[in-house]
This record gives C-alpha cells, structure tokens and sequence, in this order.
C-alpha cells in the first residue's frame, strides 16, 4: 500500500541515538553507527521522531510499504525489554545503562552522601521507554533545580530509586505520554513526585497525575514541594 513512512539520511546521521528512545514503536535502531527502520511495519508515519533528531537526518516521505501493525509493535517491544540497556540509544552519552550500588547502604550511613543515581541517561527526554532498569523499580520524578535546591536530594528521595529528571518549563517535550509509556511497559511500585514550589514546575506533577490515568494503572504516588529557600513546603 502506499502510506507515509520515515525515511532517514545516513549523511546526515551522525548515530547521535536520540531518534531511537524517541520512538515510541522501537522501530528505530542503531546498525554500524547509523539509525535504521527495522521494519517498516513498525513505523506509524507519525514522525514523532523528527524533532529530536538535531541533524534533521529524518523525513516522512509517502512510498510503497505493509500497512502499520500494533500487534507486530507489541511483540517487538517485549521482545526487546530484556536487553534493552544495551540496545537504546546508541551515542555513548546517553547510552543506557543500570549504576550498581554496594549493597546493604542505607540513608543513615555515611555512604549516603554519596550519588545515589541508578541509572544513565536520566533526562526523563532522553530515557529510553523500554530501559530494562524500570523493571519493578521505585520511581523518582524530580525537577532539575531540586537537586541544587534541597541539599539532601540524593539521600533521602533518590537512595533505591530509578530517578528522571525534567523542567517542564524548558524542555518541549510531552512529559505525559513518556511516563505513560513507562508505566505500561514495566510494573513500577511506587512514584515519588519531587517538585519546586514556582508555579511552573506543577507541570512535572501534572504530567504524572495524566499518565497515571492513561495507563490505567493503581501505583502508589507522593507529591513533595521543595521551597526556593531549600526547605520541605509540603510532602502528600
């Protein structure tokens, strides 16, 4: 049939992998240090891919290919959910990849001021979807600014969590329909919602509140307000 599809630039495409996580179908994956359609009816036509490609490597052009299957995008991403920390995305600088921690630390020993970040990227734009490490985890979604704003970030909220961070103030990015997509995908425990109090930074919190609901999902869910002068203004 003919039908809108993307197509991509292998000049242009410099294997920066920023396509692939952006990918809600993994239809794109990284062969030889460029990005490639695994199949095409994989491919929606959408081209939601496109805005995150900074070398404007990717088009949608109108040719002959099989018809979109959902069943077929299904089956290909639980097929990949396995080894999907070695497979998505490509560049080296967002790789993902699960941070091993001594086992046995806790929030009251020393070792506790230490990082506690589980996982690269952490970008909530930038995670891949299908990371295997949101697999049963305890999940942390936090503003940028908190961590500079409240001292004790990494101990207290981030210690045994898979945290992302975000600005829905500077990031043009669909907070929602991402955590949406991680929800459905993994069995996440719990959300711990880390926000400031600026008004701007409600989005963070709306963004969960909306893929809680799209995904349909009961999860247990926290909200903590951090004020601008370092302290705890609400905890729900």
């Amino acid at each position: 049939m003919l039908r809108k599809i993307v197509t991509i630039d292998e000049e242009k495409c410099d294997g920066c992998g920023l396509c692939i996580g952006a990918c809600h179908e993994a239809a794109l994956q990284l062969v030889d240090g460029k990005a490639k359609l695994v199949a095409d009816n994989l491919c929606d036509g959408l081209g939601a891919c496109l805005p995150d490609c900074p070398r404007g490597a990717i088009n949608i052009v109108e040719r002959e290919a099989p018809a979109f299957d959902e069943g077929a995008v299904r089956q290909h991403i639980a097929g990949k959910l396995p080894a999907s920390s070695s497979q998505t995305p490509g560049c080296p600088g967002s790789m993902a990849k699960e941070i091993k921690k001594a086992a046995g630390t806790s929030r009251n020993e020393p070792v506790a001021a230490g990082s506690q970040l589980r996982q690269w990227p952490c970008q909530l734009q930038l995670v891949p979807a299908n990371a295997a490490y949101f697999n049963d985890a305890h999940l942390l979604v936090a503003a940028d600014c908190a961590a500079y704003a409240y001292a004790n970030l990494h101990a207290e909220f981030m210690h045994n969590k898979i945290t992302v961070i975000g600005c829905p103030k500077l990031d043009k990015v669909n907070y929602a329909a991402k955590l949406t997509e991680i929800l459905q995908l993994h069995n996440i425990k719990s959300l711990t919602i880390v926000r400031m109090e600026v008004p701007c930074c409600g989005g963070l919190e709306n963004a969960v509140k909306e893929a809680l609901v799209q995904s349909g999902k009961m999860i247990p869910w926290r909200v903590v307000i951090i004020g601008t002068d370092g302290t705890i203004q609400e905890d729900n």
